[in-house]
């Protein structure tokens, strides 16, 4: 499976996790001039922006360490624009991850990770 069809397999995934523990999505692949950001949901006050990302059973690194330090400076850019046009009432908010492990197509395992940077 090829990167693009497995990380929209893991968004799927991972929005279906989200609604299933009672977020509510409020934007998915949400693009900007500097990145994007996978989804972006709301629980108990606090705007979510999530990176999402999906790896196969077993691989060699875990899938949140490809969230490094320039990502992460692309999705706060990111985010910042979203609040500043469309979501300006929230005060909360904080940058998770949600880490998908697939095996084919079979979702294995899920692993939120929250405030993670």
């Amino acid at each position: 499976m090829d990167s693009i069809l497995l990380g929209a397999l893991g968004e799927h995934y991972a929005a279906v996790y989200l609604r299933h523990n009672n977020y509510k999505i409020k934007s998915a692949n949400f693009e900007t001039y500097v990145g994007e950001i996978d989804l972006i949901a709301l629980k108990d006050g606090v705007l979510r922006f999530i990176e999402v990302k999906t790896r196969q059973i077993g691989g060699m690194t875990d899938p949140a360490d490809a969230v490094n330090i320039h990502k992460q400076e692309n999705i706060k850019s990111s985010a910042s624009i979203y609040m500043n046009s469309w979501a300006p009432e929230f005060e909360k908010f904080q940058f998770d991850i949600i880490e998908v492990f697939v095996d084919g197509k079979e979702l294995q395992k899920i692993n939120h990770i929250e405030n993670a940077f």
